[in-house]
C-alpha cells in the first residue's frame, strides 16, 4: 500500500524565516550528528538559530555558556570539536556556521543575492585581495568596513 503524504497542519507550514536560519539535512545524512555530543549539538543548534544569511553571529562566550548551561571549559571543548568537524569557524567574537563538508555549498564559494561571498572552510568574509594581504584575524572594525562596502554594491 502506497503511503500518501499530506500536510498535517497547513496553518503551521514551515517557511524559511526572514532571519534566515536552518539546519542542513546533510548533518544527519553524512552522520556528522552522530559525532556530536549533547554540548556540541546544543552549541551548533544555537549558532544555526541565531546566524545571519552568511552564517555569522557574535555571541560572547559568557552569554553562550549561560544560555546553554555550560561551563566555560565545556563551551570551549564543544566549540573546538565543532571546528574540527568543519561545522563552524570561530575568531573571537565571531562565529560562522559553515556549509556541511562535502556538500555543493561546502565545495565552492557561492555568493548570496547581494553578491557577498559566503566563505568556505574557516576563512571569514573578505575580498580576495584582503585574504592575500591579511590572512590573519580580522578586527570587528574591518568586518564592519567590509559589510559597508558590500552593502554599497
Amino acid at each position: 500500500m502506497k503511503i500518501i503524504k499530506s500536510v498535517l497542519r497547513p496553518e503551521r507550514l514551515r517557511e524559511v524565516p526572514e532571519q534566515f536560519s536552518w539546519v542542513d539535512q546533510a548533518l544527519v545524512q553524512r552522520h556528522l550528528i552522530e559525532r556530536c555530543d549533547n554540548r556540541m549539538a546544543a552549541l551548533y543548534l544555537f549558532l544555526v538559530t541565531v546566524a545571519d544569511a552568511q552564517g555569522l553571529s557574535y555571541y560572547g562566550a559568557a552569554t553562550l555558556a549561560a544560555r546553554l548551561h555550560l561551563s566555560a571549559e565545556e563551551l570551549a571543548v564543544a566549540r573546538q570539536r565543532l571546528i574540527e568537524l568543519e561545522l563552524i569557524a570561530y575568531q573571537a567574537p565571531l562565529y560562522q556556521v559553515l556549509a556541511i563538508p562535502g556538500t555543493q555549498a561546502g565545495a565552492v564559494c557561492p555568493t548570496t543575492k547581494q553578491g557577498v561571498p559566503v566563505a568556505p572552510s574557516n576563512r571569514l568574509l573578505a575580498p580576495p585581495a584582503a585574504r592575500r594581504v591579511n590572512a590573519g584575524p580580522l578586527s570587528l572594525a574591518q568586518l564592519i568596513d567590509l559589510e559597508r562596502r558590500h552593502a554599497r554594491l
